[in-house]
């Protein structure tokens, strides 16, 4: 492990709601929660004043309005998402060319690779200055940690939220990390969590007492191995730059397990949906179908089948998902779905008939599913003109705005912009002609010379 706090891990805080909120003036201050708002979504982001009800991640929406009832509950806009993470990924990148991107909006950067800082006075001036770089691109707040290994990073960055920035000194990780829960580690979910627990074991510090065999004996060999390392602070993981995605995968966790054997092969058929939309969004394919179900004693099972060539069919995953289902015992009750795509390619076998029935002059379709999931991509407007809340419209009259609900045939729109004071509420009918969706404005103008800003003056060359 390095002996200075060059690893950077950048956390955006509340990402997506926190677009939200930065876009339109009147949701400020104010509980915002963004996912899916069907029966079956799930909440994608809550801002903090949400958080502050309860509410969070990955709870179904439902849940969420109980806890809630007088949030703003928006459909997610990935368009602007992905824009704002590739202003901030450059800014990473202007920084090293070592940056490791986990999602849109968490990444670590190795800042010694570009010579970005070298030791703790540097460090924390460059967490300083990307910090500002960030706000005055995008407008939004990110926390940052930084520390000797990805690991003591990554909590560093969780200790800063929000909007804010800690550094962990290199020798002083093993008592830092000493009283934390052993849920701190990374790996160490609900189901390894509630073992260790049982066997005594409830902080980092605990686990380094109880010694890598007996960690061996309660977890395996190589979990063991692992967690012992890191609660002695050993992380020598390196910061990886951008590789090629070797899959694409959906899952969901469920509150209450699931029973019926019918909801479970409904659910399995929804996620492949997804799963190629996701396909699809990238341009990829693939030739091998994975079905993943955690079963009410937490136990994993994985199955996969492989294809004579790529597709990206959702008709085809979903028969493979189906099939993979059909052997495994669920009688117990399901915690968890998931359904994969690995064995990628740039093209399908579809692709190639298509390729040769336009070469024959014969017309083609491309039919994709439609969304059904919140953290799908947001689907097109169909013929009836769906308004989706939360979503970018312009109406030829008063101009730019957002769609505030829809229903009964009339849409209700909050004319506003990101620099404007909070606007005026009006409502047309769906099929209104003067109203048309919109493409997002930026949040901020545009702020030349920030990206690949030099390293702080006089701390080194």
């Amino acid at each position: 492990m390095r002996t200075a706090p060059t690893i950077l891990h950048l956390d955006m805080d509340a990402f997506y709601a926190s677009v939200e909120q930065a876009a339109k003036p009147s949701l400020r201050g104010k509980a915002v929660i963004v996912g899916g708002l069907g029966p079956r979504g799930v909440v994608a982001t809550a801002s903090y004043e949400a958080r502050v009800l309860g509410v969070h991640s990955a709870m179904p929406m439902a849940q969420a309005r109980r806890l809630a009832p007088n949030a703003a509950y928006l459909v997610p806009r990935f368009g602007i998402y992905r824009r704002i993470s590739e202003q901030v990924m450059s800014l990473l990148r202007g920084l090293s060319p070592l940056v490791e991107p986990l999602s849109l909006d968490e990444a670590f950067v190795d800042l010694e690779a570009g010579e970005a800082a070298w030791d703790e006075e540097s460090a924390r001036l460059t967490g300083v200055q990307l910090r500002a770089d960030i706000r005055a691109v995008t407008g939004l707040t990110g926390s940052v940690g930084l520390a000797a290994s990805k690991m003591l990073a990554k909590i560093a960055s969780e200790q800063a939220k929000p909007d804010g920035l800690v550094l962990i000194r290199p020798g002083t990780e093993r008592a830092l990390l000493g009283p934390m829960p052993v849920r701190t580690l990374p790996g160490v979910g609900p189901a390894t969590g509630d073992h260790l627990r049982r066997a005594g074991i409830t902080t980092i510090d605990e686990i380094a007492e109880a010694g890598e065999d007996e960690l061996v004996r309660l977890l395996g060999k190589a979990h063991g191995q692992a967690l012992y390392a890191m609660a002695l602070a050993h992380d020598e993981r390196p910061v990886v730059a951008e590789r090629e995605a070797k899959s694409v995968s959906v899952e969901d966790t469920y509150d209450v397990d699931i029973h019926d054997r019918l909801r479970i092969g409904l659910e399995v058929q929804r996620l492949a949906d997804r799963c190629v939309r996701r396909l699809r969004d990238a341009g990829l394919s693939g030739r091998t179908i994975v079905l993943k179900v955690r079963r009410y004693d937490f136990s994993t099972l994985t199955r996969s089948e492989t294809l004579r060539g790529p597709t990206d069919d959702p008709a085809v995953v979903r028969e493979a998902a189906a099939r993979l289902l059909e052997p495994v015992d669920t009688t117990g009750g399901v915690r968890l779905l998931g359904v994969g795509v690995s064995g990628l390619a740039d093209y399908t076998q579809e692709d190639l008939f298509a390729q040769a029935h336009l070469a024959a002059g014969e017309a083609t379709t491309d039919e994709r599913p439609e969304a059904e999931e919140p953290l799908a991509e947001e689907p097109a407007a169909s013929p009836e003109r769906v308004w989706l809340a939360g979503h970018d419209v312009r109406h030829a009259e008063y101009g730019p705005g957002w769609v505030q609900g829809s229903g009964l045939g009339r849409v209700t729109v909050r004319f506003e912009t990101p620099q404007s004071e909070p606007g005026r509420v009006r409502t047309f009918s769906v099929d209104d002609p003067q109203l048309e969706p919109a493409d997002p404005l930026p949040l901020v103008p545009d702020v030349p010379g920030i990206a690949g800003r030099p390293a702080p003056a006089g701390t080194g060359t």
